[in-house]
C-alpha cells in the first residue's frame, strides 16, 4: 500500500513516500524535496559466524542522468563513487550507527541513489532522512527516528534548508543530525563563526529537524508497522570471571604516556587470561564459554579502565580533562619543495608539503549540479607505519578522503582571493605518526606549510578534538584526545578554526546524543586548545613569507578587454603561440578578459606580459609612442605603434617646418616617437611627430633655463 506523508521545512514541502517501489527490500522511502527526489532502501542479513562487530554498510550514489547531463569523460556509465559520493555516505553513516543496541551484529546495507536533482537544492541531506525514514520501516532494532538539516546564515539570518545560490552567499555551511531530544552528529564549515553563534545555530537547527523526526513516526504508523522488539544477547560469562583482581592489574598497565607501553602492558594480562582459559590453544572453556566472548569482555574491561580514569580527572597519560599534549613546528624541512612543515602533537605527527601551480593545474569536479574548478586541494594519507601496522596499500579509503576534505574545507576560508593570488594551491599532509586526531593536526601542519610556502592568509589556522565520557548524568569533556579515548570514549568533536572563531567543526558519537550544554562546554574548551596551539604555531613562523619560494612558477594576472582576446590568442592560435614559444611562458586566457601569464621565472613572465600589454592596450589620445614606418603615402607615414594597430602621421604632422616629401623624413623601418593626437569615430588614429619635437624643445630650454639660474 502507497503511503504518503508531508511537512513543511524551509519554506517547502518535504515528502516521503513508502511502499510503491522496492517491496522486497526491507525498508524502502522515497524523499523528495523541491523537484530533488532521493530513494533509500535497506536491506537485512543474518550475522556472520564469529563476527564482533556491527556490519552496517552505507552507499550513496548521484548517477548524472537525476539532473539530465551525461557523466563526464571517455566513459559514459558511473564507475566508482565520487568524492562528493562518499562524504554523503558518511554523512549518512555516523548519526545512525550509534542507535543500534550493542551486541546487535546483523548484515544491514543502506542503499540511497539520487532520482531527480532540480540543481537548486542538494539531495545530501536528505539521503539521511530518507535512510532513517527506511530503517525505522525495517525489521531492525534502531532507536530512531533521526532528522538532518542543512543551515546557512545570510546577513546573520539562519536559513534551514538552503538552495545552493544562498549557500553561496552564505557564511556558514552546518549540517545537523539528531533525535527530538539530542544532537548526533555535526558537519559544518564557517568564515569565522564565533563560538556563541556556532552554538546558536546547533541548537537552530536542533529545532528544525524536530518536524523531520516526527514526520518519520508518522510514516511508520500509517504503514503499519510496530517498532521492532530486540531480543538482547545473554550476558557474557567472561564477565564474572575477570574479577576487580584483573581490572586492577589492567588499570595499572594501561596509565603510560607512550601508546605502545600501554599495549604491551594490555597484551601481556590478555595473553596470560587466553592461557589460562584456553589451555592448549582450546577454542572453548570447560563451560563452553568461547574465545569471542573472551574478547569481547576484557574489551569492556579496558573501555572500564579507560572511562573511570578520565572521570576521575586523571586520564590514561596523566593528563587532566583539559590539558594539550606537548607540541612542537617546524617549518620548511623539505628542500625544493614549494612549502613544507612538520607538525607533532604528542605521538601525533603530520608531515604537510605544498605545491603551487597555474589555472591549468586546478581539478574539474563534475557531478549533478554544474560543473566546478578547484583551486585548492587538501589530500591527506594515512600510511600503515603511522600506526606501526603492516598492511597492503591501495587507494585512499573513505577515512582518508573524509579526513582530508574536513582538513581542506576547514582551511579554505582563510586563504587569499584568486585575484590577489591567483595560484593553483595542493597541500598533502602525510600522517608520520597517529595516536587522537591527524586530521587536526593535518589542519595545522597546513596551515604551517601554507605560510612556509608564502601563501597569504588572512589568518593562520588550528584544529583539535574533544573527546567526552559520561556516567549518569555527570560527564567530562576531554581536550586533545589520543587513540584509546577515541575508541573507548563516548564523543569525538573536531573544532578548526583562527583566534576569530570556527571554520570547521565535526562531530561523532558513539552514544545516543548530547546536551546543548555538552555542546557549549566543547566549543568553550577547544577554543580554549585552538589559542594554545596557535601560539606555538607562531613561534615557528610569525607570518607568511614574503615571497614564494624559487621553485614555484610565476604568475602575473592582468585583465584585457574581452573583445581583444581573439587579437591576443590570432588567427588559429597564431599569436599567442607565437609569443609562448618566444617567451618561453604560458598564457592562460579567461572569457572575462582574464589573462593569466606564468613561467619559470620573473624576467620569462614579464617579457610575455610586455607583449600582452603592447598587442591589447588601449590606444590613449596624448600618449607618446615608439612607432615603426610600415607604410609610406604622398600625403604622410603610416605607423605601427602597437602590434595590429597603425596610425596615419599626416606630412604636415611630420615636422615643424615645411615638408616637401615624406621621403626627406622617414624611410620605411625607421623608428619614430609619435603622439596620439586624435581617435575618430571609426577607431582611425592621428599621429603627429611634431608634437613630441616641441614637447622635447620646451623640455631642452627649461633646462638650459635652470641651468642658468643656477649659476647665477
Amino acid at each position: 500500500m502507497k503511503v504518503v506523508v508531508e511537512c513543511e521545512v524551509g519554506g517547502q514541502k518535504l515528502s516521503l513516500t513508502t511502499g510503491q517501489l522496492a517491496k522486497q527490500a526491507a525498508g524502502s522511502v522515497l524523499i523528495q524535496y523541491g523537484e530533488t527526489v532521493v530513494f533509500v532502501a535497506s536491506a537485512t542479513g543474518p550475522a556472520r559466524p564469529g563476527i564482533d562487530f556491527f556490519p552496517l554498510t552505507v552507499d550513496y550514489r548521484e548517477r548524472t542522468a537525476a539532473s539530465g547531463k551525461f557523466p563526464g569523460g571517455f566513459l559514459k556509465r558511473e564507475g566508482r563513487p565520487t568524492t562528493k559520493e562518499i562524504l554523503t555516505a558518511r554523512l549518512t553513516d555516523r548519526p545512525i550507527r550509534p542507535l543500534f543496541p550493542k551486541g546487535f551484529n546483523d548484515e544491514l546495507q543502506i542503499m540511497s541513489n539520487v532520482m531527480s536533482c532540480d540543481g537548486v537544492n542538494d539531495p545530501d541531506v536528505l539521503s539521511i532522512n530518507a535512510a532513517s525514514a527506511a530503517l525505522c520501516l525495517s525489521p531492525v532494532p534502531f532507536k530512531g527516528p533521526i532528522g538532518a538539516v542543512r543551515v546557512g546564515r545570510i546577513d546573520g539570518e539562519l536559513i534551514p534548508f538552503p538552495t545552493r545560490e544562498q549557500i553561496a552567499e552564505s557564511d556558514l555551511d552546518l549540517i545537523v543530525a539528531g533525535t527530538v531530544e539530542s544532537v548526533l552528529m555535526i558537519e559544518g564549515f564557517g568564515d569565522q563563526i564565533p563560538e556563541d553563534e556556532m552554538a546558536a545555530a546547533i541548537m537552530f537547527a536542533h529545532k528544525e529537524l524536530g518536524k523531520i523526526c516526527k514526520l518519520q513516526l508518522e510514516l511508520r504508523d500509517k504503514a503499519g508497522v510496530e517498532p521492532f522488539e530486540y531480543e538482547a544477547p545473554p550476558e557474557n560469562p567472561f564477565i564474572a570471571k575477570l574479577d576487580d583482581a584483573i581490572y586492577q592489574r589492567l588499570n595499572s598497565a594501561m596509565q603510560s604516556t607512550v601508546k605502545a607501553e600501554r599495549r604491551e602492558g594490555a597484551k601481556a594480562i590478555r595473553d596470560e587470561l587466553i592461557e589460562k582459559f584456553f589451555p592448549e590453544e582450546a577454542e572453548t572453556t570447560e563451560d563452553g564459554a568461547t574465545r569471542a566472548q573472551f574478547g569481547e569482555a576484557f574489551h569492556d574491561l579496558e573501555e572500564r579502565a579507560v572511562r573511570e580514569l578520565a572521570m576521575s580527572g586523571r586520564r590514561l597519560d596523566g593528563r587532566t580533562p583539559d590539558m594539550l599534549r606537548d607540541v612542537s613546528c617546524e617549518t620548511g624541512p623539505l628542500p625544493r619543495v614549494h612549502g613544507s612543515a612538520l607538525f607533532t602533537r604528542g605521538e601525533t605527527q603530520s608531515l604537510a608539503t605544498v605545491t603551487l601551480g597555474t589555472s591549468r593545474d586546478k581539478q574539474r569536479v563534475d557531478g549533478l549540479f554544474e560543473e566546478e574548478l578547484q583551486r585548492f586541494m587538501l589530500h591527506y594519507y594515512f600510511p600503515p607505519y603511522s600506526v606501526g601496522e603492516c598492511r597492503p596499500i591501495r587507494g585512499p579509503g573513505r577515512r582518508e578522503i573524509g579526513h582530508g576534505c574536513l582538513a581542506e574545507r576547514s582551511v579554505a576560508p582563510v586563504l587569499p582571493s584568486e585575484e590577489d593570488f591567483p595560484y593553483t594551491i595542493r597541500v598533502i599532509s602525510d600522517i608520520m605518526e597517529s595516536n587522537g586526531s591527524s586530521s587536526m593536526a593535518s589542519v595545522c601542519s597546513a596551515t604551517l606549510a601554507l605560510m612556509d610556502a608564502g601563501v597569504p592568509l588572512r589568518q593562520p589556522v588550528a584544529g583539535i578534538s574533544i573527546g567526552l565520557v559520561t556516567s549518569g548524568d555527570e560527564f567530562k569533556v576531554l581536550t586533545d584526545i589520543i587513540g584509546d579515548e577515541d575508541h573507548f570514549c563516548d564523543m569525538d568533536f573536531k573544532v578548526a578554526g583562527t583566534q576569530k572563531g570556527i571554520t570547521g567543526i565535526q562531530l561523532d558519537l558513539k552514544n545516543e546524543g548530547i546536551s546543548e550544554e555538552i555542546i557549549r562546554a566543547t566549543l568553550d574548551q577547544a577554543k580554549t586548545a585552538r589559542l594554545d596551539l596557535l601560539r606555538t604555531m607562531l613561534t615557528a613562523i610569525r607570518r607568511p613569507r614574503a615571497e614564494i619560494s624559487a621553485y614555484a612558477p610565476r604568475l602575473h594576472q592582468t585583465k584585457i578587454n574581452p573583445e581583444k582576446i581573439g587579437l591576443l590568442i590570432g588567427p588559429g592560435g597564431k599569436t599567442i603561440r607565437a609569443i609562448q614559444e618566444e617567451t618561453g611562458a604560458t598564457i592562460d586566457i579567461q572569457d572575462d578578459g582574464t589573462v593569466t601569464v606564468s613561467g619559470g621565472n620573473v624576467s620569462v613572465v614579464e617579457k610575455a606580459m610586455a607583449h600582452i600589454e603592447a598587442l591589447t592596450e588601449e590606444i590613449r589620445v596624448g600618449r607618446i609612442y615608439d612607432g615603426v614606418v610600415s607604410s609610406i603615402k604622398e600625403f604622410g607615414a603610416f605607423i605601427e605603434i602597437a602590434p595590429g594597430k597603425d596610425g596615419l602621421c599626416h606630412i604636415s604632422e611630420l615636422s615643424d617646418g615645411f615638408v616637401k616629401s615624406v621621403g626627406d623624413i622617414c624611410k620605411m623601418g625607421d623608428r619614430l616617437q609619435v603622439k596620439v593626437i586624435a581617435v575618430d569615430d571609426q577607431n582611425r588614429v592621428k599621429l603627429s611627430r611634431k608634437a613630441v619635437l616641441a614637447e622635447q624643445a620646451a623640455e631642452s630650454n627649461g633646462d638650459g633655463e635652470a641651468a642658468e639660474a643656477e649659476e647665477e
